[in-house]
């Protein structure tokens, strides 16, 4: 979640530093009593577990829709409210998720990012054109450290994921299951966490961030979707082994934004000048400059957004912490002006984003409280 500490321009930095999806992972290892695990939070021991990452489950959108996930609900008394990160986004996070490091230590640190000496933008969740994974992301993950710990770890979702991009960067490490439907997934976790003694498994479910996306998160359809994921959680967390733990996070939260409080860079010249690529998303824009532009930039854009945005420089979003600390490596990948909106606002480029992305309802990235927090649900073992 942001911490009270502001970065300049008052964006408020994800509080790492208090515990954050990255720290999910290496506390269920710990407990599994995999060495050197590194864990935040003292999980009680077990012999296996079963970690879930539902997509979109922002807590603070949780807490508000909570009636349809009378399950989950039981979950708050002991819960957890963590910080997913900056940009709040699906790459962003999964990378933090799947390595344990915050964005500017693993590199994933936008939605689109530029890929430095080649002049053209990265989209690291679809990973199209993109560079060997292993060499963008080449620190070990936590599933190639529970395997070499010992576990037995599978990783449950979509067909199209397995040898994806963005998995082999940020959650590489033992085998793939593939699964459609969620109940599909629930039915291959438990065959798998019933079978194996010491095991990992991991279910990822991405609908809920679909729905999201489509008909806004406050929408009846998104309270229909948690409907769903609620009694599949509840059956999962019911067929679980005596000795087998269960996580539940996600990896960002969501927020409506209504089409007349989006901008489009290619109808507005002021806002065009200057910037040779449009980099992040929408409501965490990410502007890499022509040569000698970024002074320009930023002001203009600073003048034009700053009731609606935080507009920072690269060095003020980088020393402020919006990424936790940087690695010299990763510096380049980030943009030389970073914006994120605080109000329920957004900045397009209909020259490079599809229609698809452009007519979408929900919306995340920034630093907002919508946005940002997010689940860490663990229901300990019943006995290890």
């Amino acid at each position: 979640m942001p911490s009270s500490r502001a970065a300049p321009g008052l964006a408020p930095a994800p509080s790492y530093a208090a515990g954050g999806l990255g720290d999910v992972l290496p506390s269920v290892l710990a407990a599994l009593g995999v060495p050197g695990s590194g864990a935040r939070w003292a999980l009680a021991p077990a012999r296996s577990a079963v970690v879930v990452l539902v997509d979109g489950l922002g807590y603070d959108l949780l807490r508000r829709r909570g009636g349809h996930a009378p399950w989950l609900r039981t979950l708050f008394a002991d819960g957890l409210r963590v910080a997913s990160g900056f940009p709040s986004t699906t790459p962003v996070s999964m990378g933090s998720f799947g390595t344990g490091l915050t964005p500017g230590s693993h590199g994933l640190v936008g939605f689109e990012v530029l890929v430095p000496g080649e002049d053209r933008l990265l989209n690291e969740l679809s990973w199209e054109n993109g560079p060997v994974p292993e060499r963008w992301q080449p620190r070990a993950t936590c599933f190639e450290r529970a395997v070499a710990g010992g576990l037995d770890v599978a990783r449950i979702g979509p067909a199209f994921f397995d040898g994806s991009g963005l998995t082999r960067a940020a959650l590489r490490g033992g085998r793939f299951v593939s699964a459609k439907t969620l109940d599909a997934r629930v039915d291959a976790t438990l065959a798998h966490a019933r079978s194996r003694p010491a095991s990992l498994t991991y279910l990822y479910w991405g609908d809920l961030d679909k729905v999201g996306h489509v008909h806004g998160c406050e929408s009846w359809q998104w309270g229909d979707e948690l409907e769903t994921i609620d009694r599949a959680l509840a059956r999962l967390a019911d067929g679980l082994p005596s000795d087998c733990s269960l996580t539940i996070t996600a990896d960002h939260g969501m927020v409506d934004v209504p089409m007349a409080n989006r901008v489009d860079v290619a109808y507005d010249s002021e806002l065009a000048a200057g910037v040779r690529h449009t980099g992040g998303e929408p409501r965490a824009p990410q502007l890499y400059c022509e040569p000698g532009a970024v002074d320009d930039v930023l002001a203009t854009w600073r003048a034009r957004l700053g009731d609606v945005a935080w507009v920072l420089s690269q060095d003020e979003a980088v020393s402020g912490g919006l990424f936790g600390a940087v690695h010299d490596d990763h510096l380049a990948r980030i943009g030389d002006v970073v914006v994120a909106m605080r109000e329920p606002h957004a900045v397009v480029d209909s020259r490079h984003h599809r229609p698809e992305l452009l007519a979408l309802v929900g919306l995340h990235g920034s630093l907002t409280d919508d946005e940002v927090p997010v689940p860490m649900f663990h229901v300990p073992a019943r006995a290890s």
